[in-house]
């Protein structure tokens, strides 16, 4: 029988077990020892007030592998001072469930206590399964927290959403993965500070790299590097570039995400897509992968460079990158690399132009410059009574006429910005432009007259 005046078993205040790996005895007591969400735990955040005040209600953690959302799970029971019950989503049945909710409400009426209840890859329970838990949401009889490395929106159902708030993690940082990795060669109780350890800053910042932001994958290889490689004969483990290598099967590559190396890469990436070449894009993209960098600054790259470099001589570029950017924050590593290879290729043998960009860039040097222009009187509003004046221009409605075009000036001057080439769509824009210009010109040397609208 559950004793319900203390806590279960799998309670975060238990007593850790030494064979456990090393990133399950180094995973985080209190908010103190947490480390990265700054953007959702930093002092004053909404979380970090809602976790000390005591006042969380249903919470769904939203975030890659190894982010910490166990762990937060954890501390927020112990911070809260409430019974932990933790499930899968992949091992427990509706039954378990419905055991825990009757315990957590057992506990509440005759204890007082509150219940955490964590259920991990939620995501995994199907519709009828999450339907179980929201009579317990409704009357408060668990505190609950679901985590899934799934986009909840997309995933869970809408009543279950609409019930807790969603907070996303995001994956370490390489600076926040070396913070973890000296820490745990530090801890004497927990971590490997029972070894005389010396590790080398290139090789924690290469294991930090490599686990991609996952503090479990990074922890875990530093135990294998520091529990393989021999102690020298002053009985010190010295773990260089190359044991980190070894530990995670994975080479070091010359680069520095912070650095020249980071630039000069990231340039001959977009130099080699606007000069044509998918092969020499694809090596540059794989460089950049394979060392680690920002899935979601690559993408953000190739939405501009779409824009930039694309342009109107093919404009599905912009919504193809887009969508590519949108699937690279979907999926995640690995299989973010597979749009990101498509984006590229696309991006890289579609026909160029960037006179879309360069208009812009030339409107915004005349603006600069202090050469603006009053609005057209014809085009300004005139909802309000005083822009009603006496003798003011009609605006002319080009739906009105034949081909939704009417020669009409939008700008006193005249001026023209945007001088589209031959390339690829361009073309029949160009055509098209060349088109409405004529009408205008012929229209502002013809005498004054009224425009015919269509079918007149």
């Amino acid at each position: 029988m559950t004793d319900l005046f203390h806590t279960p078993k799998n309670e975060p205040h238990s007593q850790m077990n030494s064979s456990a790996p090393l990133a399950e005895r180094m995973r985080p007591a209190t908010l103190e020892e947490y480390t990265g969400q700054e953007h959702i735990l930093a002092p004053g955040k909404l979380l970090r007030r809602a976790v000390e005040a005591g006042r969380l209600s249903s919470i769904l953690l939203y975030g890659p592998p190894g982010t910490g959302k166990t762990t937060l799970a954890r501390i927020i029971a112990k911070t809260t001072s409430a019974a932990f019950e933790a499930f899968s989503g992949v091992e427990n049945s509706v039954a378990d469930l419905r055991k825990a909710l009757q315990r957590a409400g057992e506990r509440r009426d005759l204890a007082g206590t509150k219940t955490v209840l964590f259920i991990d890859e939620i995501h995994r329970l199907n519709k009828s399964q999450q339907d179980v838990l929201l009579p317990a949401l409704e009357d408060g009889t668990v505190q609950f927290i679901g985590a899934t490395t799934h986009n909840p929106y997309f995933v869970l159902t809408s009543a279950l959403v609409s019930r807790s708030q969603v907070f996303q993690l995001e994956g370490l940082k390489p600076e926040h993965l070396v913070a973890l990795q000296r820490r745990a060669i530090a801890d004497t109780e927990r971590g490997l500070g029972h070894l005389l350890i010396h590790a080398e800053l290139d090789a924690l910042e290469h294991l930090a790299v490599q686990s991609e932001g996952d503090a479990r994958k990074c922890l875990n290889a530093l135990e294998l590097a520091a529990l393989t490689t021999p102690a020298n004969e002053h009985g010190t483990v010295h773990i260089s570039l190359a044991e980190a290598q070894d530990s995670i099967q994975r080479k070091a590559v010359v680069y520095d995400r912070d650095g020249d190396q980071h630039y000069d890469t990231i340039s001959a990436l977009i130099k080699s897509i606007r000069g044509g070449d998918p092969d020499a894009s694809l090596y540059w993209l794989a460089r950049m992968l394979v060392a680690g960098e920002d899935i979601r600054f690559l993408a953000r790259r190739l939405v501009i460079l779409a824009s930039e470099d694309v342009g109107m001589a093919d404009p599905q570029a912009l919504p193809l990158a887009v969508a590519a950017l949108q699937a690279v924050e979907f999926v995640g590593l690995p299989e973010a690399q597979v749009p990101l290879a498509h984006a590229t290729v696309y991006l890289a043998t579609a026909p160029k132009s960037n006179r879309a960009y360069a208009a812009v860039l030339a409107a915004r040097k005349d603006v600069e410059e202090g050469r603006t222009l009053a609005v057209p009187r014809a085009l300004r509003d005139t909802h309000y009574k005083a822009a009603k004046e006496p003798g003011q221009p009609e605006y002319i409605y080009p739906h009105d006429f034949e081909g939704s075009y009417v020669p009409q000036a939008y700008l006193e001057e005249g001026r023209r910005y945007y001088h589209p080439t031959e390339n690829g769509s361009e073309r029949r824009v160009r055509e098209r432009l060349e088109y409405w210009r004529s009408l205008f010109d012929a229209a502002q040397a013809a005498p004054k007259k009224a425009p015919t609208q269509a079918g007149h």
